[in-house]
């Protein structure tokens, strides 16, 4: 499939398309809407087909890659599902690292987010990127599936399973206790709440992550990096209050707005990737994470 770039779609289909996978709207709803931008045979399925993530393109990081070691392991989350699993990468020479507790988007843990663990453990961390679709089998290894079981899930159950990973991370033997989160789309906005309830937690990356309340982040130890796109007005909407809340309460603050930018342009799997603001947002995420894992 060719890959097409955000521009070669008018502004709306795009907004239809960021409802869609979020659940806003419906499928049926996206095709009538896409349909009156339709040119030629770029029709709005073939619209939606393209916008549809391409797995291929996101691999940076081989699974055997020599540098690495990665895997599926399993932990326990007692108050939420029982048991869950997840995707670890580290670092092939032996020792003990930081950790990073990568979190997928509203789909589950796909190639694109196992492919972020593999490309922080060549950076010298202990990456867990737990699946919150453990309880119902996992990642279904399609996306309209994988949102479909995530719509079925328990919110309480699943913050439950999502908060497991960190004290799971911090007491493993390859991980020197000094955990940090990433996350993207809703695995964003469940960083800001891991640093909202852990006050251990040393640093907190949320990628377009929608917001907490702003009375929470007086309860926020960690160090804070946030990043935002400038065509996201549906999570830019809480930024402000929070990002104010998380200064007064005087935490540790780094905030970015990428121009140009659509909701999810650090993933490479689809037209919403921004090449040039996914590079420099990543390079600014794993310098926080060594400045405040690693001293």
């Amino acid at each position: 499939m060719e890959r097409k770039k955000a521009s070669d779609f008018p502004p709306e289909v795009m907004e239809l398309f960021d409802g869609f996978v979020h659940g806003r709207i419906t499928r049926r709803d996206f095709l009538d809407g896409a349909a009156g931008y339709a040119v030629g045979g770029f029709t709005a399925a073939a619209m939606l087909e393209a916008l549809t993530p391409n797995f291929a393109w996101a691999q940076q990081v081989a699974k055997d890659d020599a540098r690495i070691k990665s895997g599926y392991v399993e932990f326990d989350s007692p108050q939420g599902s029982g048991k869950m699993r997840g995707y670890l990468a580290r670092p092939a020479k032996e020792g003990k690292a930081p950790g990073v507790v990568v979190i997928h988007e509203n789909r589950g843990l796909n190639p694109y987010i196992e492919d972020v663990a593999r490309r922080l453990a060549t950076e010298g961390f202990v990456a867990l990127a737990p699946d919150a679709l453990s309880p119902s089998g996992g990642y279904p290894g399609d996306e309209d599936k994988g949102r479909e079981a995530f719509s079925k899930l328990d919110p309480k159950k699943t913050f439950e399973d999502m908060s497991a990973a960190v004290p799971h991370l911090q007491h493993r033997t390859e991980c020197n206790g000094k955990v940090g989160v990433i996350g993207f789309c809703w695995g964003g906005g469940m960083v800001n709440q891991l640093a909202v309830r852990f006050a251990d937690l040393r640093a907190g990356v949320p990628f377009y992550g929608p917001t907490p309340s702003p009375d929470a982040a007086a309860k926020v130890k960690a160090a804070m990096q946030l990043h935002y796109a400038e065509k996201d007005d549906y999570v830019n909407k809480g930024r402000d209050p929070w990002v104010g809340a998380l200064k007064k309460a005087g935490v540790k603050v780094e905030e970015y707005v990428y121009p140009g930018t659509q909701h999810g342009f650090h993933n490479d799997t689809t037209p919403r990737y921004d090449e040039k603001s996914a590079k420099l947002a990543w390079s600014r995420a794993l310098a926080w994470f060594k400045t405040n894992l690693t001293t």
